[in-house]
């Protein structure tokens, strides 16, 4: 069943009223977080809607755009649309809003979660910041809107998928999402260093930590609704699809391969379409992906090593 944004829309206390939500497909905050971090490093232009440079707003609008969504164009009026969130229940998705003038709302960015936002700022551009930077944003901080619900389907079979009993699952294998991590980190040459991942399942002594910290940090990785990361558990092919192409910025190279078994509106087709055009997967001889399948070590291997030719 196909869910549908969520299209509150506010008067503001002066009496303005805002440009309607237009309505889009449903879209999960795997979704979003994906759209939001292809443009990292994009940088800061005043005034700028375009991927030549964005404004704190302008970059906002293009995200939800890429999803079928339309935003007000400034931070002041994107704060009328939605639906005021507090803090303690921020999600995926979620619209900040912050005071860095000293006269109002000034700024706007995404909430992307582990209390991480994702935002077009003067000197950076597109990069990520801490909600509740001491120095910065926590005391510039005014609140939070929603302006989509997101679907939760995928989420939905990460944690299907995450309920395997690890004793009936052979990690010399198939690969962990711990594994996945700490290969990608060795692949990217990311370090390390930091244990403090955020998820609410993985301690500073847990010998992956400083890992999973790393791709974490990259929005790379993102944890369960309930905040863990579950290192334990397998991943799918459709999975390690997604996360590859976002860890290392893979672009479409040609007209878009489609493998028999992946339906065409999965949100996982154009990823798997991606390592396709690029040689790095060819998938199976009867011409199907195995989308669902546990992913294997050799397979993950095998990956690596094209990606990085």
């Amino acid at each position: 069943m196909n869910k549908k944004w969520l299209l509150p829309i506010f008067a503001s206390f002066m009496l303005f009223t805002t440009t309607p939500i237009d309505n889009a497909e449903a879209a999960t905050a795997s979704d979003l977080s994906a759209t939001a971090t292809k443009y990292l490093g994009t940088p800061y232009v005043y005034g700028g809607t375009t991927t030549s440079g964005f404004d704190c707003s302008g970059y906002t609008s293009k995200v939800f755009a890429d999803l079928g969504i339309k935003l007000n164009r400034s931070s002041g009026s994107q704060y009328q649309q939605g639906t005021a969130v507090a803090k303690s229940d921020l999600q995926v998705g979620d619209l900040l809003f912050f005071n860095t003038s000293g006269s109002g709302i000034s700024h706007v960015g995404i909430y992307i979660g582990n209390n991480k936002m994702i935002h077009s700022q003067t000197g950076k551009g597109v990069s990520y910041s801490n909600v509740n930077d001491p120095y910065y944003w926590g005391p510039r901080y005014i609140g939070a809107k929603r302006v989509a619900t997101l679907d939760s389907e995928q989420q939905a079979q990460v944690e299907k998928v995450a309920e395997v009993k690890d004793s009936a699952i052979d990690f010399s294998v198939y690969a962990s999402r711990a594994e996945v991590a700490v290969q990608i980190a060795k692949a990217l040459n990311l370090d390390t260093s930091n244990k403090e991942t955020g998820f609410v399942d993985i301690k500073p002594t847990y010998e992956h930590a400083g890992a999973i910290a790393a791709v974490a940090k990259l929005g790379i990785f993102e944890g369960d609704s309930n905040g863990k990361f579950n290192p334990a558990s397998p991943m799918t092919r459709a999975q390690i699809a997604k996360v590859l192409v976002i860890a290392f910025n893979i672009e479409n190279q040609g007209e878009s391969i489609i493998f028999t078994d992946v339906p065409e509106n999965h949100w996982a087709t154009e990823y798997i379409s991606i390592l396709a055009t690029n040689g790095i997967t060819s998938g199976n001889d009867d011409g199907s992906f195995g989308y669902n399948e546990m992913l294997k070590v050799k397979q993950l291997e095998t990956f690596i090593e094209r990606i990085q030719k």
